[in-house]
């Protein structure tokens, strides 16, 4: 079986070969395929690194390995679903880490308890190497214990690593808790949906209906080319898909805004004047102007001038604003 599909679910494409086809793939195909895939035993598949939409470049080297396109699988998942599944896998990483940290430092432990023992025992150190047998015996086993210490040090050094990769892994696991994060986001997925639908009404559409007409299609510099039915509406279904995740990302951090106490702020209920605290600045600023959206600060700090002895100024959603002063 050589065949390629996407996974609604994880939203990424698998490779599904037979061993030996695989084993069969000269080298540069191999590097190509592990440079862009990554082998997920869970699936027995090699899984593209990217996601959708951004999986152009895998699907490119699915079809020039000659596999056969075996659709799709799996139902496609909100973002808030995602985001908790991202966020329970990151908790059983952070799990597995969290055990590798006490077992090495468990073992760092155990590395370094002979010399440990010996601690105030002067004559266990300061003894001199003697060219006996049993003098020999001795300084080989006070090397071996000294050579002990030292990888009990790798072993705490690495049960630190995995101490601070769980902590990685639990603020991944995290919700935002930055009002000015999600309002980003949002203004992102905006954008990309205003984007896709330029693309659908701009150009899809009228593409798909000059080929149903039997009309030529030409660029902009008047040459013509061709289409088909379904190449167009492959684009037009891929596009209503992204608009389709892109809304779910909106109504995700629209939640996760409401959830730390919504936006408080606004043109209505600030004024040109006031002094607000706002989340990147340790010090409040002052607002300049009330724009539908955001607000135009300056800084209040004497050392925030510019050359001409105005005021540093910027730019801040009201999401932002944390208090009016």
């Amino acid at each position: 079986m050589s065949e390629y599909l996407m996974n609604n679910e994880t939203g990424k494409i698998e490779l599904h070969f037979d061993k030996a086809d695989y084993l069969a793939l000269d080298e540069s195909k191999k590097r190509e395929i592990k440079s862009n895939f990554l082998w997920s035993r869970g699936a027995g598949a090699w899984v593209s690194r990217c996601k959708f939409p951004n999986t152009y470049r895998a699907e490119q080297i699915a079809l020039d390995l000659g596999l056969d396109n075996a659709g799709k699988v799996g139902e496609v998942l909100s973002f808030a679903e995602q985001q908790e599944r991202k966020a329970e896998r990151a908790e059983r990483r952070a799990e597995r880490y969290e055990y590798k940290s006490e077992k090495a430092h468990e073992e760092g432990k155990r590395l370094q308890a002979p010399i440990d023992r010996m601690h105030g025992d002067i004559a266990f150190f300061t003894q001199p190497n003697i060219n006996t047998s049993a003098g020999r015996a001795f300084t080989r086993k006070r090397n071996r214990m000294f050579d002990a210490w030292e990888r009990g040090f790798d072993e705490f050094k690495k049960s630190e690593y995995y101490a601070e990769a769980a902590e990685t892994a639990r603020r991944t696991a995290q919700k935002p808790n930055d009002k000015g994060f999600c309002e980003r986001r949002i203004k992102e997925a905006e954008k990309t949906i205003r984007a896709q639908k330029k693309n659908i009404t701009e150009h899809y559409e009228p593409q798909l209906e000059k080929i149903l007409a039997g009309e030529k299609l030409t660029d902009w510099r008047g040459a013509e080319y061709t289409r088909t039915a379904e190449e167009v509406t492959a684009w037009i279904d891929r596009a209503e898909l992204i608009i389709e995740q892109e809304i779910s990302k909106i109504v995700y951090y629209k939640q996760c805004i409401e959830d730390l106490g919504g936006i408080q702020y606004s043109k209505a209920n600030l004024q040109p004047g006031q002094l607000v605290k706002i989340t990147r600045w340790r010090e409040p600023v002052r607002v300049i102007k009330c724009n539908p959206t955001t607000i135009v600060y300056e800084f209040t700090q004497p050392h925030m001038r510019l050359a001409d002895g105005s005021q540093m100024q910027g730019k801040a959603a009201y999401s932002e604003i944390e208090q009016a002063i």
